[in-house]
């Protein structure tokens, strides 16, 4: 047991650190007294206690990390971490511990997926929890403890590597892996703060401003009102969200990059952000002109509007809506759901296999067409003017093969537990895609408490495994990996 010490050391310091976070919706509680208090002091002090206990036996084992201990690392505190954020959710509402957990994985994960309702009348602390779980999420959680644990002696360059979304997990933005995630959460924090002033000047209220910005920076779609962005029927709020779901579905990466140099260069060098942008874009004029054409809106720009906000909602895995459009023509929610996993970008806070991989599998699609052509030609994978690795590309092959494996199994395990197929087949979807609302049961006006408790921890289930990308998981599932 001794070789796992320096990973219970750290997880016992990161349980510390995320411990802390509950300090401000207690503080917010106690403020606004409402009525929660209680709940944010016994999560607290139980996650304190426990982080304190992991980390006092193996607080010498300060070997750096290995490899398969950054694995290891990642999954604990995606899997571990839902427990203590579900408490102040069992505590203060009641829900039973399979519903509090499936509501915290949601926003750790940032899939913005809910079992709850009426949270018109939610104590303002609980829906602030929900945001902040969101947004602590976005960047990752890992990415920030690489950020502050070197200070007490931790290298994170095997955790960082194993939470990073996208092929390009060796690439560093900075010579030191502790001023990246500090530039990444940099540049998450400024933006963050920027898109609550818009929600504010655009009609939000403060609350309702900072919650919004959590989860539209996060891209996972809680809100503070059970119809979401209909509550406020603002095309002026609809506008600032689309603004920074847009810039959120894009690489951190290349925003620090290019706040960094003060230029556009490094988006137009992206090859990424052209894509998603085209995507996206073209997604969104496409579905308002269809649904004007299908009389779903009496003229072009109200379908427009609508459509703008949804598609780019949906596209982005952020899941907020301003219509229920699962009563729209059946092509256009499920173009939306398809456009929901590859349309992000890697290094975005949205999920789905990220458009740098489809892209990458569309380039090998057209050199295998132009090999049945012509057997002799030589036609390298291409990303931007640097042909793509051999091991990339497999790895890509490799993961596109176990993403439709795992929709497809869960899929038939959702039907076989007495689903409809399109529920069933858009909750897993959903959940795989950290997107959120699915269409039928679990669509825009509906919420995930429909489920039973087998179907709830399914999607729990995929969303850890869309979060971390598969492999990350599926690595620690595997014999191999406990043998020495």
């Amino acid at each position: 047991m001794e070789r796992y010490y320096p990973v219970v050391r750290v997880f016992g310091l990161l349980l510390v650190c995320f411990a802390l976070t509950l300090l401000v919706p207690l503080i917010l509680s106690w403020w606004l007294d409402d009525g929660a208090t209680s709940a944010y002091d016994e999560a607290f002090l139980l996650a304190l206690a426990t982080g304190m206990a992991l980390w006092w036996p193996a607080r010498n084992a300060k070997a750096e990390l290995k490899v398969r201990d950054g694995f290891l690392m990642v999954v604990l505190v995606w899997t571990l971490l839902p427990v203590f954020a579900a408490m102040p959710l069992m505590f203060q509402l009641g829900v039973s511990f399979t519903d509090a957990y499936f509501e915290a994985m949601s926003g750790l994960t940032t899939t913005g997926s809910t079992v709850l309702s009426n949270l018109d009348t939610l104590p303002p602390s609980i829906n602030l929890w929900r945001g902040m779980l969101v947004w602590l999420g976005g960047m990752g959680l890992i990415v920030l403890a690489v950020a502050i644990l070197p200070l007490l002696g931790i290298g994170g360059r095997q955790m960082f590597k194993a939470e990073t979304p996208g092929p390009m997990k060796d690439s560093q933005l900075t010579p030191r892996m502790t001023q990246t995630a500090k530039g990444l959460w940099g540049v998450y924090a400024t933006v963050t703060l920027l898109c609550i002033v818009s929600l504010h000047w655009a009609g939000m209220t403060w609350f309702d401003a900072v919650m919004h910005s959590f989860t539209t920076m996060g891209l996972g779609g809680f809100s503070s009102h059970d119809a979401s962005f209909g509550y406020w029927n603002s095309p002026a709020i609809e506008a600032v969200v689309i603004v920074f779901m847009l810039l959120a579905g894009m690489n951190f990466a290349t925003m620090f990059l290019a706040l960094y140099g003060r230029s556009f260069q490094p988006y137009l060098r992206d090859p990424e952000a052209r894509w998603f942008l085209a995507v996206t874009i073209g997604s969104v004029f496409g579905i308002a002109f269809y649904l004007w054409l299908q009389g779903s809106y009496p003229d072009f720009p109200t379908a427009l509007r609508f459509a703008a906000f949804n598609v780019v909602s949906i596209a982005t895995t952020t899941g907020f809506a301003n219509t229920d459009y699962n009563l729209w023509p059946f092509f256009a929610p499920l173009w939306m759901l398809f456009l929901s996993s590859f349309a992000t970008s890697a290094g975005s806070t949205g999920g789905g296999i990220k458009m740098i991989r489809a892209i990458i599998l569309y380039k090998q699609v057209y050199r295998e067409l132009l090999r049945a052509m012509h057997p002799n030609v030589v036609w390298p994978v291409r990303l931007g003017d640097s042909p793509v690795p051999a091991n990339i590309l497999f790895a890509v092959l490799a993961f596109a093969f176990m993403y439709m494996t795992s929709v497809t199994l869960m899929t038939l395990l959702m039907s076989f537990s007495g689903l409809d197929v399109v529920t069933a087949f858009s909750a897993v979807v959903a959940s795989i895609n950290n997107t959120g609302p699915g269409l039928n049961k679990v669509g825009p006006a509906a919420n995930y408490a429909v489920l039973t408790d087998f179907q709830t921890w399914v999607c729990a289930f995929a969303m850890l495994l869309g979060r971390l990308e598969i492999f990350t998981l599926l690595v620690v599932l595997t014999p191999a990996f406990w043998r020495r």
